[in-house]
């Protein structure tokens, strides 16, 4: 295919998953179930860091973990008590376990009472050096409180080539803004234009059997790789293309 024909087909893709029928099965339905900005960024947040394996159980697990917040994670995080964490005990999902639970309870606690919230934190990594050195910056201050060696497999390092799939994907959520009423657009001082593609094995197959991505690995080099061929189809808005690559790879598989 020419480069032309293929950035139509994505076009269309785009159009035909980008739609709000589609977030019932993905774990955007998770933020979609609350209208509290905080409480979008921080289930949001919980349900892209549980994102990897099938999806319904990804699903069944962040929401057991809403519950556990009371379906109100703000308010839990804020003004709860922490001798109401023993609730966590016994969280799990696959290799995330109660220790690494109760890390990220205690971490997004601190960052919503003293740091200024989520979007406060990649904000000024951002305004630093562009999204990577928001991703960098983000995980620095996520782990400054003393975590346990395991927690920190569960917040990629793009500084070590991890491809930042589930941070990117969080990312695409919170700024990202069109009429689709998929993705959330509620941080309005990143770029869409600077995000980059959230790339997992369904994405990087497809982008690889369009001849879009030469890399083999699905790591950062190959984040960017992909990242600005998207660009070049669309500068401003080039995570849109997400919709058509993940879509091509689950839905229809060739």
């Amino acid at each position: 295919m020419r480069t032309d024909e293929i950035k139509l087909l994505l076009d269309q893709k785009v159009f035909e998953y980008n739609r709000s029928e589609f977030i019932v099965e993905d774990p955007i339905s998770i933020p979609h179930l609350f209208s509290l900005k905080e409480n979008i960024e921080i289930s949001g947040f919980l349900a892209a860091t549980l994102s990897w394996g099938r999806r319904d159980q990804i699903l069944k697990s962040a929401r057991k973990l809403m519950g556990l917040m009371d379906d109100n994670p703000y308010e839990f995080l804020v003004y709860g008590s922490e001798s109401d964490w023993s609730r966590f005990n016994h969280f799990y999902y696959r290799t995330f376990q109660e220790c690494d639970c109760l890390y990220f309870i205690f971490a997004l606690k601190e960052i919503y009472k003293f740091g200024g919230g989520l979007e406060s934190l990649f904000t000024k990594g951002y305004k630093k050096g562009g999204v990577k050195e928001a991703l960098v910056f983000f995980r620095s201050r996520f782990f400054s409180f003393n975590p346990p060696e395991r927690t920190l497999k569960h917040v990629s390092n793009v500084q070590k080539g991890a491809s930042a799939k589930r941070l990117n994907m969080f990312l695409r959520w919170m700024v990202r803004k069109d009429n689709a009423g998929v993705d959330f657009g509620i941080w309005e001082d990143i770029s869409p234009g600077d995000l980059y593609l959230p790339l997992d094995v369904h994405t990087g197959n497809v982008a690889r059997n369009l001849g879009l991505l030469k890399r083999k690995q699905n790591d950062w080099k190959s984040v960017e790789e992909i990242t600005s061929v998207l660009r070049s189809f669309d500068a401003k808005d080039p995570v849109k293309y997400d919709f058509a690559l993940f879509g091509l790879g689950i839905n229809e598989n060739r």
